[in-house]
């Protein structure tokens, strides 16, 4: 049986186009986690700056929550930036465990 030559041009330039996207695909997922990253350690630096306003200005209330928010966006970055470790360390473990000989 032989296919149609469009047919045939279709499904080769369908194929192409995957497999020059697929690698951009992965490149805009380290991209958003790069930014997610930035913006909790800038998160981070802001409510260090509230907290620093609070304690010159003797306000509490601006104090406290600085210092919370500084403190939980610290918290986050830090995950963030120990997660493509902790994944890479998952997949050498399963990559050991599941192809052994």
């Amino acid at each position: 049986m032989k296919l149609p030559n469009r047919v045939v041009t279709m499904a080769v330039s369908g194929m192409l186009i995957v497999s020059i996207l697929s690698p951009l695909a992965a490149f805009a997922s380290q991209s958003s986690r790069q930014k997610n990253k930035n913006l909790w350690r800038n998160g981070a630096i802001g409510g260090g700056a509230v907290a620093l306003y609070g304690l010159t200005h003797h306000n509490t209330g601006a104090t406290l929550l600085g210092a919370g928010a500084a403190a939980y966006s610290a918290s986050r970055y830090e995950k963030d930036r120990k997660s493509p470790a902790a994944a890479a360390r998952a997949r050498a473990r399963y990559d050991h465990h599941h192809h052994r000989r």
